[in-house]
């Protein structure tokens, strides 16, 4: 089965698209990667997304607008994933662009993408996997993080190195991705697959870019390096009480947003220079996601996402976990770090298609496992034979 892949996170800088093949052979699923590319949003919509993001006020009207312009962006993502896949696909899985999740106590009371499905199954022809998170906040789950089924498969795959904590090989080890929030998923022998949102990655990073720098990012973490961490910010970041809270936990841009680091740069009281705001939230990154490392005593972190290609972030979580965990990429098993969210929720079509759980009960909290996502059709779709349509409807009463 041919599966395309579309997701776009919560830095909203565009889509990674992928292709996958993925054959079963018994108990084991075989992927087969055959290619991905990602496409930036043009700079207006990024503008336009960012304008509607929380705490931003909003319209109906601008999101029907945003939806059905991102419908057509994801459009052409998934024809470019066709191509990838030679021509022809079974399925598409779109994530869709997340503008909120609705968290209260934190308990998830709903979540919110866009991207127009109907669009997609028109562009390609193909069955639409959306809307993956909802099936598992009705089961009261936290419909986040969905990567830790992937990421459970991939790590029993890849055996662990022995080391000295673990002679047998059995250590925790965890999986890490680096988008505008940094999750994290813990596997062990013998224990629940435990997976949750840390905190920031990107998302503060890139709002002081946009603040500082008139730019979306800090490319390479080039102004952080030149910077010095300011203690004083720092302790106001990390007092922050979600670090704190009990797994399962979520978040995003509907806490960790501009707003939030304006006031904490308020409360503190003086000025800090650009590049020092910047090399104070790679510490906060690095310190929040070192510290869940070693809460889960883990022996191995295996990284993806964008933020692995910022020497500064990934150098300073090297050095904060040496001598306890080494840091590798997923580029190590195969799986491109840039797509590796792409490829999970491939999986993820993959798995509903054939009626099979993707959440993870013991990662998001919900009561069961839940199937994922809603299908829009395309064609005769999942009907085995097209059926002709009816001419009459008759009721008995």
């Amino acid at each position: 089965m041919k599966i395309v892949g579309l997701m776009s996170g919560t830095s909203y800088d565009g889509v990674d698209v992928v292709a996958a093949e993925f054959t079963r052979d018994g108990e084991t699923l075989t992927l087969r990667p055959l290619g991905h590319r990602s496409l930036d949003y043009p700079d207006d919509l990024r503008a336009e997304i960012g304008a509607l993001l929380p705490p931003a006020a909003t319209t109906i009207e601008a999101v029907c607008r945003l939806d059905n312009r991102l419908g057509e962006v994801f459009a052409e993502a998934a024809a470019a994933g066709v191509e990838l896949a030679g021509g022809r696909a079974d399925a598409v899985v779109s994530h869709g662009q997340t503008v909120f999740h609705w968290v209260e106590a934190g308990r998830v009371r709903g979540t919110l993408q866009l991207g127009a499905p109907a669009r997609v199954a028109a562009r390609v022809g193909v069955p639409v996997l959306h809307d993956l998170r909802s099936a598992d906040v009705a089961a009261g789950g936290q419909g986040a993080p969905l990567v830790p089924v992937f990421d459970a498969l991939l790590l029993d795959a890849a055996a662990a190195p022995r080391d000295a904590r673990s002679s047998d090989g059995t250590a925790p080890r965890a999986a890490l991705n680096l988008g505008g929030i940094a999750n994290l998923t813990v596997v062990a022998p013998g224990a629940p697959v435990l997976g949750y949102d840390i905190g920031p990655a990107n998302a503060l990073l890139d709002a002081a870019a946009r603040r500082f720098l008139d730019r979306p990012c800090d490319t390479d973490g080039a102004r952080a390096a030149a910077g010095r961490v300011h203690e004083g910010l720092l302790a106001l970041l990390l007092a922050e009480p979600y670090y704190a809270a009990p797994p399962p936990k979520s978040t995003g841009k509907e806490l960790f947003h501009g707003g939030y680091l304006d006031d904490r740069l308020a409360a503190l009281g003086e000025p800090v220079a650009a590049d020092n705001v910047l090399a104070t939230l790679t510490e906060l990154t690095a310190r929040t996601v070192a510290d869940a490392c070693d809460r889960h005593g883990v022996t191995e972190v295996i990284a993806a996402g964008g933020g692995v290609r910022n020497p500064t972030l990934r150098a300073r979580l090297a050095a904060l976990g040496e001598g306890r965990w080494r840091l590798r990429t997923t580029d190590e098993l195969g799986v491109p770090a840039q797509a590796k969210e792409a490829y999970a929720f491939a999986l993820l079509g993959w798995l509903s298609w054939h009626g099979l759980p993707g959440a993870v009960p013991s990662v998001t909290g919900a009561s069961r496992a839940a199937v994922l996502g809603s299908w829009t059709p395309s064609g005769p779709s999942f009907a085995a034979t097209p059926a002709e349509p009816p001419r009459r409807l008759v009721v008995i009463p």
